[in-house]
């Protein structure tokens, strides 16, 4: 018999989880399409990405990451996936505000301060 964390009991959590996935892939298209660049920290955007779901939060691939995470906790009602979701949500919260965000101003100057103005750092 399969334990808990093998067998699927949720089959909505793969809605989220695939959501999650999907929303990766679309930005990932973006940073290269849009902002000729990469997700490798060696060949980042070169333009600020502001299309797909960057129009809504800013931050869609941390968000499609605890997406995916949470909708996989849901799915195989699993606990600890569940806590480490939720604490990469905060970490990500923490690298956001101190790392990401000063870099981005100081990078793209009036395009950031214009673009984060107008559009929340998550959906909220």
């Amino acid at each position: 018999m399969a334990s808990s964390h093998t067998q699927m009991v949720q089959p909505l959590g793969l809605i989220p989880l695939v959501a999650g996935f999907l929303g990766l892939l679309w930005c990932a298209r973006d940073f290269y399409v849009s902002g000729k660049g990469t997700l490798a920290p060696w060949a980042p955007p070169r333009r600020l990405v502001v299309v797909g779901f960057y129009r809504y939060t800013r931050n869609p691939m941390y968000f499609s990451v605890v997406l995916l995470l949470l909708g996989w906790a849901v799915a195989f009602h699993s606990l600890g996936l569940f806590v480490y979701a939720v604490m990469l949500a905060a970490i990500f919260q923490v690298r956001v505000v101190l790392g990401e965000e000063p870099w981005l101003a100081r990078a793209h100057g009036k395009s950031w301060e214009e673009y984060s103005r107008r559009v929340p750092r998550w959906l909220w």
